[in-house]
């Protein structure tokens, strides 16, 4: 039933898209970092369990979902890293690197649609990269409190982060190679 639109992992999606802006509140205007912490935790978890949930469940998986899915995981990796450099949580050069890649591979998208390629297949290190920083980015601002143990869970938050950024850009890298590929050995389509 590839034309369901109520679908588990789509109500999960949908209510992972609503809670951006809440998380952007409660980030930027409110500074409540303990719920804005806790959407980030949930929309990690939703996020996998749809995914769970759509390949193991009878008609849970649908072209809405294969759609909304990714597009949320994009908006939290723009909203996410973009929020926590407005509080000052997070460097700048840092949303910089992440954002810098995602815009360089949206650039080969026309070459890549133009042979007939609608998306490339998605890569683990890709997938271990998203998971490294969207495990990482909550535990740093679980790290802004001033006591021991904020500071370690900060400090393991930014090693997931850093590790999550070295592979993201190296995902980039193999996207590009990728991408390469198609343009070189498919034919442009009429």
């Amino acid at each position: 039933m590839q034309g369901r639109v109520w679908t588990i992992p789509n109500v999960l999606s949908m209510i992972r898209l609503i809670l951006v802006p809440v998380f952007l509140y409660l980030l930027l205007v409110a500074h409540h970092y303990g719920p804005a912490v806790a959407i980030l935790m949930f929309s990690g978890v939703s996020d996998w369990a749809d995914g769970k949930i759509a390949r193991l469940v009878a008609n849970q998986s649908s072209r809405l979902g294969e759609l909304l899915d990714p597009l949320v995981d994009r908006i939290y990796m723009v909203a996410v890293p973009v929020g926590l450099a407005l509080a000052g949580v997070v460097p700048w050069w840092l949303v910089a690197s992440l954002l810098g890649r995602d815009v360089l591979l949206a650039a080969t998208l026309p070459a890549v649609r133009s042979r007939g390629v609608t998306a490339l297949p998605v890569t683990y290190i890709g997938k271990a990269a998203t998971f490294a920083l969207m495990s990482g980015f909550p535990l740093i601002l679980l790290g802004q409190w001033d006591s021991g143990w904020s500071r370690a869970v900060g400090a393991c938050g930014w090693a997931f982060v850093i590790w999550g950024t070295g592979m993201y850009l190296w995902s980039a890298v193999l996207y590009l190679l990728q991408a390469r590929l198609v343009v070189r050995e498919l034919p442009r389509l009429r």
